[in-house]
């Protein structure tokens, strides 16, 4: 047997990282497939036998779930919070990194450690003076709280930290090409500082996306009325009149929950791997 050519070499050194890889990711994807399996189960057999796949498909617990509580108008809810969420962030996010990146001002400075150390305040020192405030505001059992306080508190200040970065990466060069063809500093921004920076804006927005998407503490505090209950919340009400969970209601539930997820990841893998390369980037 003569031995393996480059190309052969190169094939089996391929396959081998594809087994190990597979081997590896068993135990990450396993939790995954026993959600939707377990969806598609009675509810005394999901803690049965174990297995993956059903003894009989229950897809009637799919309609259940749209029957036990409005889970329809809760998923519309979570979809049209998080894209506003995004969009107001990414507005808000770009224009204040770019004012911290560009434009010199008295404390300047100051003020992009103050709001890199507001990060490190738990959101649960801050959410009783937060919730008083809503109420004062009249916004109490409202979607309002949970688009005002993510723009302007935790989500807005990860936004505006990470365009700042990439905006002080950006050559001034171009900048100054775009003052001597007569762009306002508003025009610079949007003309040449923005269309450049679609890597970072793309990365915060799949992170305030996901962060929307997924946020429970708000919505328990603010959020009483059943209509206006948002996903995570949602989950957590699918329990029967003792308050045990229905289990295989709420990973039907959750099975639909992260098909947007799914979708956003599948259509921009790259820009998730650069979401977490640019908290790197230096300034």
């Amino acid at each position: 047997m003569g031995s393996l050519t480059q190309s052969q070499l190169r094939l089996v050194k391929q396959v081998c990282w594809t087994i190990s890889l597979c081997i590896v990711a068993i135990p990450f994807v396993f939790p995954f497939l026993w959600m939707i399996s377990s969806g598609l189960k009675g509810p005394l057999e999901i803690f049965g036998q174990p297995s993956l796949i059903p003894t009989s498909f229950r897809w009637n617990n799919y309609v259940e779930v749209f029957n036990y509580q409005p889970f329809a108008r809760q998923y519309f809810n979570s979809l049209y919070i998080a894209v506003t969420v995004t969009a107001l962030t990414l507005f808000i996010s770009s224009l204040a990194g770019y004012a911290l990146a560009r434009l010199r001002f008295a404390g300047a400075a100051l003020v992009a450690l103050f709001l890199v150390s507001a990060l490190m305040v738990p959101e649960e020192v801050t959410i009783i003076p937060n919730f008083f405030l809503i109420r004062w505001l009249g916004l109490s059992d409202t979607h309002w709280p949970l688009i005002l306080l993510p723009v302007f508190g935790p989500q807005g200040i990860v936004g505006t930290f990470l365009m700042r970065q990439y905006f002080l990466a950006l050559p001034k060069e171009l900048e100054e090409a775009g003052k001597m063809d007569g762009l306002s500093r508003f025009g610079i921004w949007w003309r040449i500082a923005l269309p450049m920076s679609r890597p970072a804006l793309a990365a915060v927005a799949i992170i305030t996306f996901l962060n929307s998407w997924n946020l429970f503490l708000e919505p328990l505090i603010f959020i009483s009325s059943l209509e206006k209950f948002t996903l995570p919340l949602a989950l957590s009400n699918f329990t029967d009149p003792y308050g045990s969970p229905l289990w295989h209601l709420q990973l039907a539930a959750t099975t639909l929950a992260v098909v947007p997820i799914l979708i956003v990841y599948l259509m921009a893998q790259r820009q998730i791997i650069e979401s977490f390369a640019l908290s790197g980037v230096k300034g």
